[in-house]
């Protein structure tokens, strides 16, 4: 089987969870997405082989693979963490998604104007901590580039840019179905 010699790397990003999108502000990491894509089936393949499933999202790649229940409920409890972004950046901004920029002083004075957004904030402090507004944007966006679904554009303007792995989380949403019990 051949390997690209870029295959450590990729697994280096995708074993801790992250994405590799194309998008990226990384030069980097649009080389390894690009070298991906044009060797998705021996990736796919050696991957495989040592328990790990490539998965192709739209304009993304990232790990699967089955797992035991102490590790399914820890995916669990990381869906509900991203079900809770997700719900916070739709409420900020109905067109967040895939490109779309935005700085923390932005996101700062939204939540001041807006209670509900406020009030999404105050139910995320599992993953923002306590603190002032200013503290805890900073942490959901630690979370956020921990996750590889936002990266620092701009040093300069702190403006952030949201990859093209945002999808992933918006189809795992839009994804859950839940019945309706109360008919039985």
């Amino acid at each position: 089987m051949n390997v690209p010699k870029q295959t450590g790397e990729i697994y280096e990003i995708l074993i801790k969870g992250n994405f590799i999108c194309s998008n990226s502000v990384l030069d980097n990491v649009r080389r390894l997405y690009n070298v991906i894509e044009d060797n998705f089936e021996n990736l796919s393949e050696y991957f495989n082989a040592i328990g790990f499933n490539l998965e192709q999202g739209d304009e993304f790649y990232y790990f699967s693979r089955s797992e035991q229940r102490a590790e399914l409920e820890r995916k669990l409890d990381t869906a509900f963490r991203w079900i809770d972004i997700v719900d916070f950046c739709k409420a900020y901004d109905n067109a967040f998604g895939s490109g779309f920029r935005f700085t923390p002083a932005q996101l700062e004075v939204k939540i001041r104007l807006d209670a509900g957004l406020k009030d999404k904030l105050e139910i995320m402090k599992k993953i923002t901590g306590d603190g002032s507004f200013t503290e805890r944007i900073k942490g959901l966006l630690h979370e956020m580039e921990k996750y590889g679904i936002v990266e620092m554009e701009n040093e300069i303007l702190q403006q952030y840019k949201v990859l093209s792995s945002f999808k992933y989380l918006e189809q795992l949403i839009i994804s859950i179905q839940v019945t309706d019990d109360s008919d039985k």
